[in-house]
């Protein structure tokens, strides 16, 4: 729904204004509603749509809002044929108009189930005898499941009965093959060249890297051992300087 506001007085006199959502009416270049006019405020006002219901707030304005001369200082609601003033500028509110051209919604009908009477008469089901090939059916698949033996179901698995495997092969106790000959690798076909088939290759050995924290020990123990070699050379020529002095 579409509101429409029409400009008394003003630049806007005898023009129509479509309020459609929230609108800022003031003197500021963001305004949606913009009134060059010095007594009105840089934002002045604002429209504000609600469930198709339209309000005017103002904003706290220097000279004002005004609902038919009255000025506001809360959120108000307009209705059709307000007068809204916001400082020297008025417009007049207009309702959206409805729509009688819409055919009312159709009444709902609910039907009524009928209700269910039970039957006196014997059920025609139970006097009609099913015929024989129906009943030997039924007593067939009601019948309990013949046990097959150990033999049998190995026949029914495609595993072959033990009189039909190889008479030679000797069983144990256990009932494993006894006596089977290992099959041997194929044989290399002539003319083949040996010598064309390369060696595999011999590992390449990789030196361990050297830890950084063994390295700060060895050199450690260097410096000390030549520094002790140089305190020893030093307390020689002492000892030297002092006998031949």
């Amino acid at each position: 729904m579409t509101w429409k506001l029409e400009a008394i007085t003003g630049e806007f006199t005898g023009k129509e204004v479509s309020v459609e959502r929230d609108m800022l009416i003031g003197r500021h270049q963001d305004a949606d509603l913009l009134l060059q006019s010095a007594d009105v405020s840089r934002r002045h006002a604002a429209f504000l749509v609600k469930e198709d219901a339209l309000y005017v707030q103002d904003l706290k304005s220097s000279n004002g809002t005004f609902v038919n001369d009255a000025r506001i200082e809360h959120e108000t609601l307009l209705k059709d044929g307000d007068i809204v003033q916001f400082a020297s500028h008025k417009f007049s509110v207009l309702a959206p108009a409805v729509d009688v051209t819409a055919e009312p919604a159709a009444p709902m009908v609910v039907e009524q189930e009928a209700p269910v009477v039970a039957s006196t008469t014997p059920a025609i089901e139970d006097s009609i005898q099913q015929p024989s090939e129906a009943i030997a059916a039924s007593e067939t698949a009601q019948a309990a499941p013949v046990d097959k033996t150990p033999a049998q179901q190995m026949n029914d698995q495609g595993m072959p009965d033990l009189k039909q495997r190889d008479a030679s092969v000797q069983l144990s106790r256990e009932g494993m093959p006894q006596n089977v000959g290992i099959p041997k690798p194929a044989p290399i076909p002539e003319g083949t060249d040996l010598s064309s088939v390369k060696p595999e290759p011999a590992p390449i050995p990789v030196e361990k890297p050297v830890s950084i924290v063994e390295q700060k020990v060895e050199e450690q123990k260097n410096a000390t051992v030549g520094l002790m070699s140089l305190i020893a050379l030093i307390i020689i020529a002492i000892i030297a300087w002092l006998i031949f002095k």
